[in-house]
């Protein structure tokens, strides 16, 4: 019997996999983990023959837990998620690190099932492999790549999980107001700093959220940033955005001014920047001074897509202008288009391929 041990934060692909893979005489699943931490302690105690393995795991994502597999206990492992479409990085940074094969879920974990043989072939694969052998390609083939060359992730470049951070000072209440009515609520998690005294902020998200669609708070320290949700900062606070295996939260910090502010755009947007890059989008909207201008920059360089209310509709040009003066815009709009521009720029997000 080729013994299993599945490794997916969710449940429904968990008993998916577990009741295609246990149709099959020659295999059973010994055990099942929501993440890698759970995954470490059933390999020593299960003694699986063949791991499948999701990517966007909560605490560790998967590429990173694999390259301290491969490197401390390897093991036959069959990536088994969404972000491994044929060919793309996720994928062949999978195979660098010592996967055996790579199957792509279909976009709803509900159709899993739809791959069953491919996974059944990868598992009966992966559990006859000269598994020394195996990695002793991978392992001639990282030794011969360039330093420079992406081979032991810290974490998931791409995930499903997109976010936007949104920044406004001087006439931001009602600019906010505007944009957010506007949205659906089905669009990625948003992030939003508003300079505002303390106190405000609770009373302004409790107003938003009475008339906007999405459910609007004054954001806590290790809130989850979730579809459907808009988080603002609390006034007197900075507000930063962690990722924490494919997932992102709020850390709520105190700290000097930046700007002469706190909270801070810059700060919001950039640990925006170094935690979502490419899966963000960063929005600039009108307010007095130079704050979040460096940040959206940073988010730019990092792959994100950045826009800036005009000079028509801004109460105050001061902090679009400094940020398209130091090229972090890449879309100037005027502030009633701004919502069409973030809805349709999620869409394309959603839409394009893993890569």
């Amino acid at each position: 019997m080729i013994k299993v041990l599945i490794i997916d934060d969710s449940a429904v692909v968990r008993k998916l996999l577990t009741e295609e893979l246990n149709k099959q005489k020659d295999i059973e699943v010994v055990g099942t983990a929501i993440d890698p931490y759970i995954a470490r302690e059933k390999i020593i105690q299960l003694k699986p023959d063949v791991l499948t393995l999701d990517l966007e795991m909560p605490r560790m994502d998967g590429l990173s837990f694999l390259a301290k597999l491969m490197k401390h206990f390897p093991m036959p492992v069959v990536v088994v998620s969404s972000l491994t479409p044929k060919n793309s990085a996720n994928a062949l940074n999978a195979l660098r690190l010592g996967a055996v094969d790579v199957i792509c879920k279909p976009g709803s974990a509900y159709s899993t099932q739809n791959i069953s043989q491919d996974i059944v072939k990868a598992v009966r694969t992966a559990s006859v492999a000269r598994f020394d052998k195996h990695m002793d390609t991978v392992r001639s083939a990282q030794s011969k790549q360039k330093k420079t060359e992406f081979i032991e992730p810290t974490g998931l470049q791409h995930t499903t999980d997109k976010l936007i951070a949104i920044g406004a000072s001087t006439g931001g209440t009602r600019a906010l107001e505007a944009v957010l009515t506007e949205l659906p609520e089905n669009l990625p998690g948003i992030v939003i700093t508003q300079h505002m005294p303390p106190v405000f902020t609770k009373s302004f998200a409790e107003r938003l959220n009475s008339i906007c669609r999405l459910k609007v708070k004054e954001a806590e320290d290790g809130d989850l940033v979730k579809s459907g949700q808009v988080l603002i900062a609390p006034g007197n606070f900075h507000m930063l955005i962690e990722k924490s295996g494919a997932k992102y939260y709020t850390r709520i910090k105190s700290g000097p001014p930046v700007h002469h502010q706190r909270p801070s755009v810059d700060v919001m947007f950039h640990s925006v920047a170094k935690s979502a890059g490419v899966n963000a989008m960063g929005v600039i909207l009108t307010g007095m001074g130079a704050d979040g201008a460096q940040g959206l920059l940073n988010m730019k360089k990092a792959g994100a897509y950045t826009i800036a209310q005009d000079e028509a509709t801004s109460v105050v040009y001061g902090m679009p202008k400094e940020a398209v003066k130091v090229g972090a815009v890449e879309e100037i709009q005027p502030l009633q288009v701004i919502p069409e521009v973030i809805i349709n720029q999620m869409a394309r997000k959603k839409a394009e391929p893993v890569s």
